[in-house]
């Protein structure tokens, strides 16, 4: 059928309730929005679902997450994990309680158990969840920092990460055979529950999560010493973070921290922002006026899965907030632990660093600096999640920190996804170990540059909705594979990684070599004076995605590498 004839059925299939009816029925003069709507299905990626909210296939609603549900349970049922259970959570976004109740009863109606929180839960805390109740796999419907008319749907496997081979291809598989919607089994609540296959969670696993937050501290004393000096601003930004990270912060000692109050509560509509994002500046207008207004050390958001987190801190010499990447938070954090953890006697026998291949360079110089092994994985922390796994099957590395340079970090191996609770934690704790040696977080960045470089880096983003949109990204690419530059920014290209093909060419003297990673549909560039960057469409969005990362000897030799290296990237576009 094409896509008007699968729009009609929708309007008057008794499958569909009168409420998709009603919707479908008010864009009937509509072609081009319907035909966005039900051009294709709504991609079930190695992740999960992801999308706009409303009626059609090519959209987040009960009948698409019931169809993806479906498919996940042929899968757990192949596998014989119907006793195991599913653990459920779901964040502050609009229809999220829904499609978390729709997943729970499909997967009830196929005789599995489902453990579902009982209200918004952190994304951490559902990896941490899967671990602790035994779980064969974990659903959290979440759209991360998307914008507010998204929601989505992501898979755990029983290790607590997300789905990587062979479970994300086989799962994937298992959701594109369930072509029709009248496949997809659903029951009552009441009956799931009376068959004991509904089980509701939340503070018994809370309290859990909540210990093993804390036991990642590494100087509980010097936040008593600095904790009535320190002044923190937080905002949850209508998120799930509000009741675990004050919980945190206030169970170690924290006594001064500040809550944006027009953001404290959850709100799937997130009024005060545009783009619940706090990797976006204007995210952090209201919490650097209360900053200010309180004079705060540091500011702190959270994204509303509360798996990312955007920092500021003070500069003491301009009475700024400067702004820090994720780059740069994850640095700070992952220095203050090797350091600290290596000081104190409690650094593992073969500790690792485990990151993203574009995440910073700086993570390579710090890691050789303290004597650990830095792993390299594809982009998506489900691949720093995975090695947590590998590690401790293989007994080859004892993992200590793992960052991506998208705002997301993990400390410990108590989830296997990346958590912005422990990562606030964390960052306070060294911004209180620094506040006693008269720093604050950002002389401790500066003194990090002048130990190990200037590494600066950026993205740039392009968007391409619709049909046309996804065949120009296809497009780029390939014109991208076919016609590698010889010079990016200023800078020789010494070698070209292309993930799809496996393979790393050195462009001198065309010998090739294996990458060492998973077959992706990214290119990654080598350039000369440690400069470099990779471009890869988006697993999430209808986006293109180019990376840069140089290192200069001061900031402002940084600054302007990384705007030449930019500008060229772009004209290569």
């Amino acid at each position: 059928m094409d896509y008007m004839q699968i729009y009609e059925t929708w309007c008057s299939d008794s499958y569909f309730d009168c409420k998709t009816k009603e919707e479908l029925k008010a864009i009937a003069a509509d072609t081009e929005e319907i035909e966005d709507r039900f051009y294709r299905r709504l991609e079930f990626g190695t992740g999960g679902l992801r999308g706009v909210i409303g009626a059609g296939t090519n959209r987040m609603n009960i009948y698409t997450v019931r169809q993806a549900t479906q498919g996940l349970a042929n899968y757990i049922t192949a596998q014989g994990g119907q006793a195991k259970g599913v653990a459920i959570a779901y964040d502050s976004r609009q229809m999220s309680p829904e499609f978390a109740e729709e997943a729970a009863l499909c997967l009830n109606a196929n005789g599995i158990k489902t453990y579902r929180f009982e209200s918004l839960r952190p994304t951490p805390e559902l990896s941490f969840a899967v671990r602790e109740l035994g779980c064969i796999a974990g659903i959290v419907i979440t759209a991360s920092h998307n914008p507010r008319e998204y929601n989505g749907y992501k898979v755990y496997w029983e290790d607590g990460a997300q789905i990587t081979p062979p479970h994300d291809k086989n799962i994937l598989a298992e959701v594109s055979k369930v072509a029709s919607f009248s496949q997809a089994r659903t029951m009552r609540r009441q009956d799931a529950q009376a068959q004991g296959l509904y089980q509701t969670i939340g503070s018994d696993i809370d309290d859990l999560y909540m210990e093993q937050l804390k036991k990642q501290s590494i100087h509980p004393e010097l936040i008593q010493k600095a904790a009535e000096d320190m002044k923190i601003v937080y905002t949850p930004l209508h998120g799930t973070g509000n009741l675990p990270v004050r919980r945190v912060l206030k169970e170690l000692g924290f006594t001064n921290v500040y809550v944006v109050k027009e953001q404290e509560l959850p709100d799937g509509t997130f009024p005060t922002v545009a783009y619940p994002n706090p990797e976006d500046d204007k995210a952090f207008t209201l919490a650097l006026a209360l900053a200010k207004e309180k004079d705060a050390d540091i500011v702190l958001a959270t994204d509303p899965d509360a798996d990312r987190l955007g920092v500021y801190a003070k500069d003491t010499k301009t009475g700024e907030y400067v702004s820090f990447t994720g780059n740069m938070s994850g640095m700070l954090i992952a220095e203050y632990i090797l350091r600290e953890r290596k000081q104190t006697g409690t650094m593992p026998k073969h500790p690792a660093l485990v990151k993203t291949i574009v995440t910073t360079e700086m993570a390579k110089a710090v890691a050789a600096d303290y004597g650990t092994a830095l792993i390299e994985v594809l982009t998506g922390f489900k691949y720093i999640g995975e090695q947590i796994r590998l590690f401790e099957q293989e007994h080859t590395y004892d993992y200590v920190f793992g960052l991506e340079e998208s705002y997301g970090c993990l400390a410990g191996t108590y989830a296997r996804d990346k958590d912005a609770c422990v990562a606030v934690m964390m960052l306070c704790e060294a911004a209180a170990y620094y506040k006693l040696q008269g720093k604050t977080l950002w002389d401790a960045m500066l003194a990090m540059y002048e130990r190990y470089g200037y590494y600066k880096e950026g993205l740039a983003t392009l968007t391409l909705k619709g049909i046309d949109g996804a065949k120009q990204i296809q497009d780029r690419m390939r014109q991208a594979r076919t016609n590698p530059p010889k010079t990016l920014g200023g800078c020789k290209v010494l070698a070209v990684r292309d993930y799809q093909e496996g393979i790393r060419k050195d462009m001198s003297s065309g010998e090739t070599a294996p990458t060492g990673l998973p077959v992706s549909n990214v290119l990654y560039y080598e350039l000369e004076e440690d400069a470099w960057c990779c471009v890869r469409p988006s697993g999430t969005e209808p986006k293109i995605k180019y990376y840069f990362g140089v290192k200069g000897a001061s900031m402002e030799d940084a600054q302007r590498r990384l705007a030449a290296l930019k500008e060229d990237m772009l004209k290569e576009a």
